[in-house]
């Protein structure tokens, strides 16, 4: 039970280290969990530590820097390294197809470029020359986005879904949110793109999965070891079970063991991820404008209320044409081809 346990402990971890990373993309949010945890913990960690934490927060979270691009990469690299060294090689003594053993190298091709792309497009950055076509690009819907509104920062007019971002410290078009795993703005540029990069990599990771899940369910099959018995500690005849394989397999295979739970638990949260963008996509909404009408909807909420005279209007999504428009503007930014045939 010490290695299931283990085992247990470690995907526990990875999801943790994956929630705090999305999390850690809202800036604020992280921030504030360290904050309140160092208010907390004032008289054990010394206020050097304290402050030493926050600013390697700020350097992660609000400058532009490589660290995720290359951790990203990095672990790209280990779990590629893993299934070319061991999986691989053992799928083909065991004549798995080789379309299935291939699939994941060709998707992280497909991937690298889109990942190369949406690390290096211009996400639709709001400049003087182009700020009048910017402005007549989208509706102002005088809730969210009113006329007339400057940047205090770049002192230019902010176009109907821009928003200034500090990290980048410029005003993108069509802003969806910052990425640090790309080190750039999503925007209106390159949002189709990141999309494409987030589709490969769920699906290389969920590729991976189940190809490593097949394989350590015909080494069961074939081995029949789930048909044998043993004796536990109190001496006493067993029937195995999953607890045993799963113990079973990852005493003879640990690498590949610690590989699946990694990836499975990579595609779960990628897929959820990946869903929700999907449906931003089909209603043409950002991210930042969901986050925004999210807090727009609970000043709404009876906890919340507010007098009369200072009621905020509702948010009402305007940009929304059907699903085909919706997907159309995304893939086919109008304003990125008049910006290639201005070139």
């Amino acid at each position: 039970m010490d290695f299931l346990v283990l085992f247990l402990l470690y995907l526990a971890l990875v999801l943790l280290g994956f929630v705090m990373i999305c999390v850690g993309s809202k800036t604020h949010y992280l921030q504030g969990l360290i904050s309140r945890g160092a208010q907390i913990f004032s008289y054990i960690i010394p206020e050097c530590l304290q402050r030493a934490m926050l600013r390697v927060l700020h350097y992660l979270f609000h400058t532009r820097n490589y660290t995720f691009v290359i951790l990203h990469l990095i672990l790209q690299g280990v779990v590629y390294t893993e299934y070319t060294w061991e999986i691989f090689g053992l799928c083909q003594q065991l004549e798995f197809s080789l379309y299935y053993l291939f699939l994941p190298y060709l998707l992280l091709i497909v991937n690298l470029v889109f990942f190369t792309l949406s690390c290096v497009t211009d996400p639709g950055t709001i400049t003087k020359a182009n700020e009048l076509l910017f402005l007549q690009v989208y509706e102002f819907d005088e809730v969210m986005f009113p006329k007339n509104v400057r940047c205090p920062t770049c002192d230019l007019r902010k176009p109907a879904r821009s928003k200034h971002c500090s990290v980048c410290n410029r005003c993108v078009h069509r802003f969806d949110h910052h990425c640090v795993w790309v080190n750039n703005c999503v925007g209106a540029w390159n949002t189709r793109y990141f999309l494409s990069y987030l589709l490969t990599l769920t699906a290389s990771a969920a590729t991976m999965a189940v190809v490593s899940t097949v394989f350590l369910v015909r080494l069961v099959v074939m081995s029949d070891v789930y048909l044998q018995t043993y004796v536990d500690d109190l001496g006493h005849l067993q029937v195995v079970d999953t607890v045993f394989l799963v113990q079973y397999l990852f005493l003879t295979f640990p690498r590949i063991v610690f590989l699946v739970g990694f990836v499975v638990v990579l595609s779960l949260l990628l897929g959820g991820y990946l869903c929700f963008c999907l449906y931003l996509a089909a209603i043409n909404q950002t991210a930042n404008e969901w986050r925004r009408g999210s807090r727009a909807w609970c000043q709404h909420c009876p906890h919340m209320a507010r007098p009369p005279a200072a009621e905020p209007q509702a948010y009402r999504n305007i940009h929304s044409h059907g699903l085909w428009s919706n997907l159309r503007e995304i893939f086919l930014p109008a304003t990125a081809r008049y910006e290639r045939k201005k070139k």
